[in-house]
């Protein structure tokens, strides 16, 4: 199905249909890594629909286990910030393993450039956490019509702005340090601090505050910020980034 945006807020226009869902979602999965948040996300669909099921897991590989067996499911809440995968890995392979299923990501992630990628890597919408339970009803009704949703107020890069944030990207990569880039590395691989301490031979302590730096200087607030932001990179723009960063680091 092909989908037309104008992004004005739950706007969304489709080939096939616009506005009002075919139906009640029978099953929901819901992927968060939080109990609580999981709880008050299955909550809020049972207040709008008595009679969905609500499937929770923890993690991509039990929401990958559920969808490989139970093929009923209408749709996935997905919080980016899962442990075990990276930047928009869990999206990603989701999408691969089941293109059909449409994936609402819900996260405490409001960038617009985040929400402006998860889309581009085929999400169905973006719900930031901070809109009420009310919202969540909409965004999932705006999908099932078969249309994308996105907060209000939300508005798609140029090619030209995408291009000079890349550029900047760079610039504040070449801020770090040689460890502090290995660390950043090593977070976009999934691995913990105590992970990342045992591999560079070096105290928790020590990570925790190359972490901070590294948040600091790329201008983002969390971990799953930091590994998103260097995600956008391609191969071949990692592989400059290196190249210029060992040229700086010769000087």
């Amino acid at each position: 199905m092909r989908v037309g945006l104008t992004f004005d807020g739950v706007v969304c226009q489709s080939d096939t249909l616009q506005g009002t869902p075919l139906s009640d979602p029978s099953q929901v999965l819901i992927i968060d890594d939080h109990p609580l948040f999981r709880e008050a996300l299955g909550t809020a669909v049972t207040l709008a629909w008595p009679t969905t099921r609500s499937r929770e897991v923890s993690s991509i590989s039990e929401a990958l286990q559920v969808l490989d067996i139970d093929r009923d499911i209408d749709i996935a809440l997905l919080d980016l910030n899962i442990p075990g995968v990276h930047g928009f890995d869990g999206l990603l392979q989701l999408r691969t393993r089941h293109p059909r299923l449409p994936v609402l990501v819900v996260s405490g992630l409001e960038d617009e450039r985040i929400i402006d990628e998860a889309i581009t890597y085929g999400a169905a919408g973006f719900l930031p956490k901070s809109l009420g339970r009310e919202v969540l009803a909409t965004a999932i009704d705006t999908i099932l019509a078969g249309n994308v949703y996105v907060p209000a107020g939300f508005r798609p890069e140029t090619g030209d702005e995408s291009a000079r944030h890349r550029a900047e990207l760079i610039e504040r990569l070449l801020s770090l340090t040689p460890q502090q880039l290995k660390v950043l590395f090593m977070l976009r691989e999934g691995l913990l601090n105590k992970q990342i301490a045992h591999e560079l031979d070096v105290g928790a302590t020590t990570i925790k505050k190359h972490v901070s730096e590294i948040l600091r200087k790329l201008g983002v607030y969390s971990r799953t910020q930091a590994v998103i932001e260097v995600s956008k990179l391609d191969r071949g723009e990692l592989f400059d980034l290196e190249r210029r960063f060992r040229a700086t680091t010769c000087e």
